[in-house]
C-alpha cells in the first residue's frame, strides 16, 4: 500500500564494461550490483518514488522488480532518457509510463547534462543511492551534491565501480559506514540506512 507522502529516492548506477575504463570494471562485482539494485528497487518502489536515468543495463531490472511487485507502481518510478540515445532505449521502457525524455541537443555530454539537470531540477530528493558504474555515476554523484545538498548519499562501495571511487576519494565522513563496505546483505541494509530514516 503506497505511503501517504512519498519521497524520491534517486539512483545513479551501472554495471561496468571491460572496453571501458579498467579502473570501473577492475574493482566491479556485478553480481552485488545487480543484488543490490533489485534491493533498492523491492526496498523503494512499494512506498516511495525511485526515479533514475534509463541506463540500458538497470532498466531491465528495476521491470523484473515492478513484474515481481505485481502493483501499479506507475506513479512509484520515473525515469529520464536523453533523445541522444533514443536508439539504444532498452524494451523495457515500453512498461513504464513515466519517462521523460530530454532534448538531443547533437553531442553526448552536453545532452547528457541537459538530461541529468532537468531530472535533478524536477524532485526534491530525500536520498541519491550510488550503485557500481563508470564515469556516469561519478559525474551524477557530482552534480546531486551540487543541486540537492539536503539529500542523504549512499555509496555502496562494496558494489566496485565509480561507487569505490568515490567513497574512498570523495565522499564525506559523516555519510561513510562500515555497512556500506562489508555487507551484502542488501534488502536489511537498505531498511536500516535509508528506509527507516526518511
Amino acid at each position: 500500500m503506497a505511503a501517504t507522502e512519498l519521497k524520491n529516492i534517486f539512483l545513479s548506477a551501472s554495471i561496468p564494461l571491460p572496453e571501458r575504463e579498467h579502473k570501473y570494471y577492475n574493482t566491479s562485482d556485478v553480481i552485488a550490483i545487480r543484488d543490490s539494485v533489485i534491493a533498492l528497487a523491492m526496498s523503494v518502489i512499494p512506498e516511495h518514488k525511485l526515479v533514475w536515468g534509463g541506463h540500458p543495463s538497470i532498466t531491465p531490472l528495476i521491470n523484473y522488480v515492478c513484474q515481481k511487485l505485481g502493483i501499479n507502481i506507475q506513479q512509484h518510478v520515473a525515469i529520464y532518457q536523453s533523445k541522444f540515445f533514443e536508439k539504444f532505449y532498452p524494451l523495457d521502457n515500453n512498461q513504464f509510463e513515466n519517462i521523460f525524455q530530454t532534448e538531443n541537443l547533437g553531442e553526448r555530454n552536453q545532452s547528457l547534462l541537459l538530461m541529468r539537470k532537468t531530472m535533478f531540477n524536477s524532485f526534491q530528493f530525500n536520498a541519491g543511492v550510488f550503485i557500481g558504474g563508470m564515469e556516469g555515476v561519478e559525474e551524477e554523484y557530482n552534480l546531486f551534491k551540487e543541486m540537492q545538498p539536503n539529500a542523504m548519499i549512499i555509496v555502496l562501495e562494496s558494489t566496485g565501480g565509480a561507487a569505490k571511487i568515490i567513497y574512498d576519494e570523495l565522499l564525506p565522513a559523516e555519510f561513510k559506514n562500515e555497512r556500506l563496505v562489508k555487507d551484502y546483505r542488501y534488502m536489511s541494509l537498505f531498511q536500516k540506512i535509508l528506509i527507516d530514516k526518511i
